[in-house]
């Protein structure tokens, strides 16, 4: 298999290899993937393995071609494939080939290795080679060309080699006119029509990172920078769902880089331009941090960033209440708190963050950094006044803090107060948990507690009355008292409110497996209540949440040595249930299991 061994390759090695092994792809994949990701792996379907800065990427056939990626982002093993199942964010058996290929390219699989070149016995691109080392020039070329005229990648890349060969001038109109025809769409492009765009513009990528020559090298970075905002604006009419674009963005920002340093540009020159694409890019895929480019910039090259930066913040108005989306207001507010965090002052980006107030967490942020900072009083400020500037529409975040501010001042009733405005806005679990760790802090929970239960009671009592879907009234619902009494370990007063009415099915099914060690049979009679309201629904994801509790039944009437009550329900279930075709079957495969 094709191998590149570039200069950062040794410096990421070690750290690849922490990454990638069996033990770290079966992990990530699970067992279906991992093996056959191996599978692919043996019988030789990946390709193109390549290795630049801390990324392995290669080509897996399957189904069709896919491009995979496997890369190092911070400190963890970020990947991608073109493929459907890696879209949908899962850890693919494509992605399992490539890391076995890495690791067996850096010689950690020798017996696989072995193995596999004995299982094959004969090489069939070492026979493809000799035969084509006896040949004639001619011979040659017209193998090539009529190559190139069944696959348009090497067409592509073939006519790319051929113009840049001729040299002068027009070189960059070539690579130009190369980069417009790649990122040309013609329309709205699905996520699954993508295919033949990726490979396109892969080629170009591949054919551009050959200018990363110090002849060339100034050319490549303007030429980067034009494929950059061509793709860009492309992805305005592209489903990037599956991340390929997002990818060649980042193989092009990495090139960039690379070429900058190759090429050392004017730095003030350079500083235009970086702030320039941080500011107009409208997804901002790859971060054109000048502290990345710090040693290409210089002293000299950061100043007049932050100068053009300043320059632009100072066209930005306060905005104190609610207004539209504004794109250059967020990329040059974004730039300059990158400044003020680079340069470790809190007050200046204090500064940055007071010129948009429009929102209590606008105030919360603020706060939240003087905190951090140790300037508790300067927090307790900004967070007051947050509160006071928002009082319809203040962020719970922000009530939060205040609480924990106020408990370490000394101002319990103000904190226990807030809390109480939160729950009796909103009755919930979490509500309660936070009046509760008030409470306590003020040692007066035995009471606050009586009355928030007084609360939720009151509200369930008008919902009830109120009823829904214009029947009145309706059953009360006592999820939440359940939910409040499993969190308190009250399994008593769970298992009452449980049977007073309508229950969540999810608090059901968890104060059984509370109940199965000691009350077997409250436990086994929560599961067969929820059992025919899940078989109402005709579906075949309820139908696998009706055997799941099977099992826990199953399970629990093992434990205690009634295993054998469990095949009388079975029946039951079968009798009762038989028009149910697919739940039959999970049924009857349960049974046999």
């Amino acid at each position: 298999m094709p191998w590149t061994n570039e200069p950062t390759l040794m410096d990421n090695r070690t750290t690849l290899l922490d990454l990638i092994s069996p033990t770290a792809l079966r992990a990530l994949a699970g067992t279906k993937s991992f093996q056959l990701g191996k599978e692919y792996f043996n019988e030789g379907a990946v390709s193109n393995l390549t290795v630049s800065a801390g990324a392995v990427r290669a080509q897996v056939a399957g189904t069709e071609s896919y491009r995979v990626v496997l890369r190092i982002d911070t400190g963890e093993l970020s990947h991608h494939c073109s493929c459907p199942h890696a879209g949908a964010g899962y850890f693919c058996k494509h992605c399992v080939a490539v890391g076995f290929a890495w690791v067996a390219s850096m010689e950690e699989l020798p017996a696989q290795a072995e193995s596999r070149a004995k299982k094959k016995r004969r090489d069939p691109w070492c026979e493809i080679q000799s035969y084509l080392c006896r040949q004639e020039a001619e011979v040659l070329i017209a193998l090539v060309l009529n190559a190139a005229r069944r696959d348009d990648s090497l067409y592509r890349s073939l006519l790319l080699k051929a113009e840049r060969d001729m040299g002068g001038a027009d070189l960059s109109k070539i690579y130009h006119k190369a980069i417009d025809d790649a990122t040309r769409t013609g329309g709205l492009v699905a996520w699954n029509e993508v295919g033949p765009l990726l490979t396109t513009l892969d080629d170009v990528v591949d054919s551009l990172a050959e200018l990363l020559q110090p002849a060339t090298s100034g050319m490549l970075v303007e030429l980067l920078e034009y494929a950059i905002e061509r793709i860009e604006t492309m992805l305005a009419e592209v489903d990037d769902s599956g991340g390929g674009f997002g990818e060649i963005v980042t193989r092009l920002g990495e090139l960039h880089l690379e070429a900058c340093r190759v090429s050392m540009p004017d730095p003030e020159v350079l500083a235009g331009r970086l702030l320039r694409l941080e500011m107009t890019l409208p997804f901002g895929i790859w971060n054109f941090d000048p502290f990345d480019y710090q040693e290409i910039l210089g002293e000299k090259g950061l100043q007049r960033y932050r100068e053009l930066a300043l320059a632009k913040w100072r066209t930005i108005e306060p905005r104190t209440g609610r207004g539209d989306y504004d794109a250059a207001r967020t990329a040059i507010t974004r730039i300059m708190e990158r400044l003020a965090e680079e340069s470790g002052d809190v007050h200046q980006l204090v500064e940055i963050k007071s010129r948009d107030l429009s929102s209590a967490f606008h105030y919360l942020e603020i706060a939240e950094l003087l905190g951090t900072a140790g300037e508790v009083k300067q927090a307790l400020e900004w967070a007051e006044r947050g509160l006071a500037a928002f009082p319809e529409r203040t962020d719970n975040r922000l009530r939060d803090f205040l609480v924990s501010i106020y408990l370490q001042c000394g101002r319990e009733d103000e904190a226990l107060q807030l809390t109480w405005i939160q729950f009796e806005e909103h009755q919930s679990l979490e509500n309660y948990k936070k009046l509760s760790r008030a409470a306590k802090e003020t040692e007066r929970w035995h009471a606050q507690r009586e009355r928030a239960l007084s609360v939720v009671d009151a509200a369930i009592a008008a919902r009830a009355a109120e009823g829904y879907w214009g029947r009145r009234p309706a059953a009360p619902d006592f999820s939440l008292r359940v939910a409040i009494a499993l969190w308190e370990s009250d399994l008593d007063a769970a298992w009452r409110y449980a049977n007073l009415g309508v229950c969540d099915r999810g608090l059901l099914v968890a104060l059984a497996g509370k109940l199965e060690m000691k009350r077997l049979d409250d436990a086994i009679e929560l599961y067969r209540r929820i059992v025919p309201v899940l078989l109402e629904q005709t579906n075949n994801a309820a139908y696998e949440e009706v055997i799941g509790l099977v099992k826990k039944m199953a399970g629990a009437l093992s434990t205690h040595q009634r295993g054998d009550e469990l095949a009388p329900y079975l029946e039951y279930l079968r009798v009762e249930f038989k028009r149910k075709r697919n739940f039959i079957k999970l049924l009857d495969r349960l049974a046999g299991a």
